[in-house]
């Protein structure tokens, strides 16, 4: 690692339970009970599941059906995006009071640069605790935090500690605490790979470490080269305050699973004018159109097709939509169709990044 990041200072706040917490401050009622923020319905999906839901296996993603199994007296309360945005935004003027550098990653979570802060304060761990007080106090909510000097670091410190509490990596033990780290904690590693990590004998960063660049690019293709990097704390991705918007999507999920491509092509109608009032809202328009199919089993499958030229208008969208359908048979009976357009015009001025300057004694 170089200076430049060996002595970086980055915050990864989280939400706990965010959206399950926003009903329970919202309705006292709910306070210490067992709470799903989502669909009951057998087509419904717990969205968050507060900690009382969790303790019986209630997690968010869940089956609305499978999530009362699991907790029969769980309560079920419909989502309030609005609401949840607007305590997003609060959360975030309060990050803004110590850096200008913060990277949303949703309603709940977020990257602050703190290397250099408007408070002057030499301590990240000092200023991730600051946060989590000043939100607890100011919007009876609570937060946690993971701080190391690595975006990729400080999301997993994150989660040690939770709820309500925070976990610094300082730079010197990186090192240590990805070699002990779970396979499958790594950013990338999805249930697939690990797997098949599983099978070639690797189990904690230290079994990935042992590994060199050919086999895991034999084994991994392209993304060889990113574990081997990573796994040595080579993960440099700075802090992007002004994200640019990289897709617009629209989707569905079917109260009654579709068998017939016929009955496809009415819903993908339906999501393509949606999908075109997106486009115009947002006022870009992209090259690539996906088509995104989960069946009844839950598996996923995408289809994609690149066109020469910048699109959004309803009728090529579903015309391209339609020609990806039949690409191929469907493989089962379907309970979502999705269609999402990336390759998107927009284009950015970036400006040139301030240097950061580096001390030889670093307090985390």
């Amino acid at each position: 690692m170089t200076e430049e990041y060996t002595y970086r200072k980055i915050i990864h706040v989280d939400m706990d339970a965010f959206y399950a917490s926003v009903e329970q401050l919202d309705n006292p009622e709910l306070r210490g009970k067992p709470l799903a923020v989502g669909g009951a319905s057998e087509r419904g999906v717990v969205s968050a599941a507060s900690y009382e839901a969790r303790k019986y296996g209630v997690r968010s993603a869940m089956s609305g059906v499978l999530a009362r199994k699991k907790c029969p007296h769980l309560i079920f309360v419909k989502p309030r995006f609005e609401r949840y945005k607007e305590i997003s935004q609060k959360i975030r003027a309060i990050f803004f009071d110590y850096t200008d550098l913060v990277e949303p990653l949703s309603l709940d979570e977020a990257y602050l640069d703190v290397t250099e802060n408007k408070k002057g304060n030499p301590s990240a761990s000092l200023i991730a605790k600051e946060i989590r007080k000043r939100i607890a106090d100011e919007l009876h909510l609570n937060a946690s935090a993971g701080i190391s000097n690595s975006k990729f670091v400080a999301k997993i410190a994150s989660d040690i500690n939770k709820p309500n509490g925070q976990k610094t990596i300082p730079p010197e033990e990186v090192i240590d605490f990805l070699e002990a780290l779970p396979i499958e904690k790594f950013f990338g590693i999805g249930r697939v790979t690990a797997a098949k990590m599983f099978n070639l004998g690797i189990f904690t960063g230290k079994d990935l470490k042992a590994k060199d660049e050919a086999f895991l690019t034999a084994h991994f293709k392209s993304s060889g080269a990113h574990y081997f990097n990573l796994v040595r704390g080579n993960y440099h991705s700075k802090v992007k305050p002004n994200r640019e918007r990289k897709s617009v999507a629209a989707e569905h999920t079917f109260k009654t699973n579709l068998t017939s491509e016929i009955f496809m092509l009415e819903k993908l109608e339906q999501i393509s004018e949606e999908l075109e009032r997106r486009l115009s809202k947002s006022k870009v328009s992209g090259k690539t159109i996906t088509l995104k199919i989960k069946y009844s089993d839950f598996t996923t499958q995408t289809r994609s097709k690149t066109l020469p030229f910048f699109i959004k208008e309803k009728a090529v969208l579903l015309e391209t939509v339609k020609e990806l359908l039949f690409q191929e048979k469907v493989q089962n009976s379907v309970r979502l169709l999705g269609i999402s357009v990336t390759n998107l015009n927009i284009h950015s001025k970036k400006k040139p990044e301030k240097p950061i300057d580096v001390q030889l004694k670093f307090e985390f």
